[in-house]
């Protein structure tokens, strides 16, 4: 007979993860300190909205997110964003869109017209010289970021796959995982980069790198929550979780034995301190979405301490409606930034290339952000989540499945 699983955290890992076990035929309790689940992956009330707060959206290159919507029943309301690319905020102060065809910045075409442009032509031979590089060159590397340099140079890492890795993934491109980056790349046959992101592109699924739900991804971890419910998952909310070992935890007054798993960085660990401000304003000339999906911004940029600009009122067009007519655009920063309100409008002006005529609502939400959890500090215990998992709702379901099979079929 199995013992209870006791799962500390009810964010998107932790439920995922439960919900996964109980069907499997066990028993699962959540202990979550919040009197809410979904972590992250929640809703601010803007104008009377419910706007995502963070994660707005998961990546495609998998089927983990997905599957799991299907199984949720909530197909028919993946939504994918407007067809036009983001744009790059360059260090002398112009900007100009993100070259079409590669991936995470990495050109699949070095010497393409917007590549050069970008990069300047130096750059892009530099770039090109990757596909006649030995295949030794960046074997050795660990990271996305080595990688790239290795076989395109500095110029490709740090003009267009940093502004990237630090708008999508919260990193900079020397700590992102290869297989975070694309499973792919950990496991690539051809000695070319450009190759194999050629190769890559090729074989994804048609339609956009990343999609979202209509009414905000902030609803998935509401139904998530409801499935594991349904399936049996005992969820305890505004519990917090002491003394927790491998084999027990306290919460609620009581000590409960059983097998714990974390779903949650441990009490006092390292976090990144992330500041995103939704601005919602009266402005035509962003009416015609001058900057695609949102503007990534590449470190020294004059005048501007963003370090990326999501457009989401033309990103999603159901934002577009409900808030007829005005413009919201969110901005990212990193650490807890002194007077963020009043530099968000700021840098919205200058990334957007134009003043608003109106600024109605400026919102301010600071997150924690999980680092990376060393295996020696996971104290012999099994975790899921963005400290062990990557970043990203791809990479944070996709483990919890792993992770609730592999307990399943022991």
């Amino acid at each position: 007979m199995h013992s209870d699983i006791f799962i500390v955290g009810g964010g998107v890992a932790g439920l995922t993860l439960a919900r996964d076990l109980a069907i499997g035929g066990r028993q699962v309790h959540v202990i979550e300190r919040e009197e809410r689940t979904g972590g992250q992956v929640t809703a601010i009330d803007v104008e009377s909205h419910q706007l995502d707060a963070a994660a707005e959206s998961f990546a495609t290159r998998t089927d983990a997110v997905v599957g799991l919507i299907a199984e949720l029943g909530l197909s028919d309301r993946v939504l994918a964003p407007l067809g036009a690319p983001a744009w790059i905020h360059r260090e002398d102060g112009t900007a100009m869109p993100l070259p079409a065809t590669g991936l995470l910045g990495v050109p699949s075409d070095p010497l393409a017209r917007d590549v050069r442009q970008s990069i300047g032509v130096v750059g892009a031979v530099r770039a090109w010289a990757d596909t006649v590089l030995p295949r030794s060159v960046g074997s050795e590397a660990t990271s996305f970021g080595d990688l790239v340099t290795a076989r395109m140079g500095r110029r490709v890492t740090e003009r267009l796959v940093g502004p990237i890795t630090r708008g999508v993934h919260s990193v900079e491109p020397h700590a992102l995982a290869i297989a975070t980056a694309h499973p792919a790349l950990a496991s690539r046959d051809d000695r070319s980069l450009a190759r194999s992101i050629r190769h890559i592109r090729r074989t994804a699924p048609a339609g956009s790198a990343v999609a979202s739900l209509h009414g905000g991804m902030h609803t998935l971890p509401i139904a998530l929550a409801e499935s594991a419910a349904e399936a049996g998952v005992q969820i305890h909310r505004g519990m917090t979780a002491t003394e927790v070992s491998a084999s027990s935890v306290t919460f609620d007054g009581a000590k409960h034995r059983g097998d714990v798993i974390m779903a949650t960085p441990p009490q006092g660990a390292p976090t990144r301190a992330v500041t995103l401000v939704t601005v919602v304003a009266s402005a035509p000339t962003w009416a015609a979405v001058p900057r695609g999906t949102g503007v990534l911004v590449t470190p020294g940029s004059p005048g501007v301490s963003a370090r990326a600009l999501t457009h989401v009122s033309a990103k999603w067009q159901w934002v577009s409606r409900a808030f007829a007519g005005k413009q919201v655009v969110r901005l990212s920063y990193d650490g807890a930034t002194s007077e963020p309100l009043a530099k968000a409008v700021n840098d919205a002006t200058i990334l957007m290339g134009s003043a608003p005529e109106a600024v109605h609502t400026v919102l301010e939400r600071r997150w924690a952000r999980a680092t990376p959890l060393a295996k020696a500090d996971r104290a012999g215990m099994r975790w899921v989540g963005e400290s062990v998992s990557g970043t990203g709702l791809a990479a944070v379901v996709a483990h919890a499945r792993r992770t609730a099979a592999d307990i399943l079929t022991q």
